[in-house]
């Protein structure tokens, strides 16, 4: 049975990089699970999600003529679980900036969409703009330091 594009296999972990996951699939082949196919949420380290001789199920993302097998654990249904390796850290929520007009009405146009991501969007324009704050603050008291 030949590894068909979209059809869910399970697989063991065999080997774990910086990039991604390598997986031992049925007939004695083997593909990898991209780092950015590995969760839904952003994967800093690949060791947080899975372990070598872990079974995961993966998906058929493509196979390339030369045999290279592309596949993703996020695609597959059920997330895998995350393991929790040190304690979260929670930093302040930066101030939040007053919303522009050109944001707000983009945000109005875009209509009913998934909350989630709507609070993502949120937070990381929140983070951006005070680290845009902070680096123009930062930038400004070198160059007065500069002129005298």
């Amino acid at each position: 049975m030949g590894l068909e594009v979209g059809s869910i296999v399970e697989g063991k972990v065999t080997g774990i990089t910086k990039f991604g996951a390598f997986v031992a699939l049925p007939d004695r082949k083997s593909g990898l699970v991209h780092i950015s196919e590995i969760a839904n949420s952003f994967v800093n380290d690949v060791h947080d999600f899975v372990q070598i001789g872990q079974t995961v199920r993966v998906r058929v993302l493509a196979v390339s003529d030369d045999g290279k097998v592309n596949l993703s654990i996020k695609r597959a249904g059920e997330p895998p679980e995350r393991r929790q390796t040190e304690p979260e850290r929670s930093r302040p929520a930066p101030a939040a900036p007053a919303q522009t007009a050109p944001r707000a009405a983009a945000a109005a146009e875009a209509g009913p969409a998934d909350p989630s991501f709507e609070d993502r969007l949120k937070r990381f324009m929140q983070e951006s703009d005070s680290r845009i704050a902070d680096t123009r603050r930062n930038t400004d008291r070198r160059q007065r330091g500069r002129r005298r």
